[in-house]
């Protein structure tokens, strides 16, 4: 089956997977807009405490998917989901007729703009359980764990997820297809949703300071991204806040992707985590007063940063 990869959104998590591809012989090419020219010139470097050292060097580098010569059988989105990107536009002029939509993404409830403007492709979801960042340009990372699940928005077994998994199996990465990608999203919102907007708002903090500090706050956060999650349809294993908080534990010292963005002054991903869960609490009812506070506040601070940057 043919391997041609197209990556957008070529930051740290772009990079490391896409890095593992071409180690598994996939032709990976990348757009990368901040990076671009010290990747055209030199790739990649990953430093994976897992893995090793590598150099990857993608077989085109570009600015925009549009200048992708070729047509790719996957085109992996690992852009941020945040309002101010069209993620339809960044990707449409790569979409081909046989190319699969790939999304490493966070959030819940995010895939349905993607099918309404390709519903011809496959369009696979994925989350990645992944401690990874961007040391400087072009300079990866990859500090634990890399877990990627993948799952058809269809009911159909489909050849092109399967092979794609065992090309990440391939490269040494553990990598499972779930057959409800949407409870797995679900299931990584219950630790997003705590972790996330508390590393903001508490100025900074690493996520084990703020579970060896607020740790029932947080389980009352998981508890009803949970009781929301089963109001939708994807009731959650029972053990679930159990087993975040214990991997949060064993955790090294980490700084959330929402806070490396609030620090850099990025768009957050407010929205895709903790908005679009607190709609569909609201759509079916559900009592959630800890998450809207967290998205209450976190509305503030984005309003904030607004606020100064216009006034700098």
């Amino acid at each position: 089956m043919s391997s041609k990869v197209l990556i957008v959104g070529a930051g740290a998590i772009g990079g490391f997977y896409g890095g593992l591809l071409a180690k598994a012989g996939a032709e990976v090419s990348v757009v990368c807009r901040s990076d671009y020219h010290i990747v055209k010139q030199q790739g990649y470097r990953i430093k994976s405490h897992a893995l090793g050292c590598w150099q990857f060097m993608p077989d085109q580098v570009l600015r925009d998917a549009a200048d992708y010569d070729g047509q790719a059988d996957y085109l992996i989105l690992c852009s941020k989901v945040t309002p101010d990107i069209d993620r339809v536009a960044l990707i449409r002029d790569a979409v081909a007729p046989q190319t699969a939509i790939v999304l490493i993404q966070n959030g819940v409830e995010i895939e349905e703009e993607l099918q309404q403007a390709f519903p011809d492709n496959l369009l696979i979801s994925g989350l990645a359980f992944i401690c990874c960042n961007r040391l400087a340009p072009g300079e990866i990372s990859h500090l634990a764990y890399g877990k990627l699940i993948l799952g058809n928005l269809s009911d159909s077994h489909e050849p092109k997820t399967s092979h794609l998994r065992d090309l990440f199996l391939q490269a040494g990465i553990e990598c499972v297809i779930s057959e409800d990608i949407v409870a797995s999203r679900w299931q990584k919102c219950v630790w997003n949703a705590p972790f996330n907007p508390l590393s903001v708002l508490s100025g900074g903090l690493a996520t084990q300071a703020i579970l060896q500090n607020q740790e029932n706050f947080v389980r009352r956060v998981m508890q009803e991204v949970c009781s929301i999650a089963e109001a939708c349809g994807h009731a959650l294993p029972a053990d679930i806040v159990e087993a975040h908080i214990a991997l949060t534990r064993d955790m090294p010292p980490y700084k959330t992707s929402m806070l490396l963005d609030f620090e850099r002054g990025h768009t957050m991903e407010t929205e895709a985590i903790l908005g679009n869960a607190v709609r569909a609490a609201q759509r079916h009812g559900v009592d959630c007063p800890c998450l809207q506070s967290l998205y209450v506040l976190m509305q503030l601070r984005e309003l904030q940063i607004r606020s100064n940057s216009l006034l700098n």
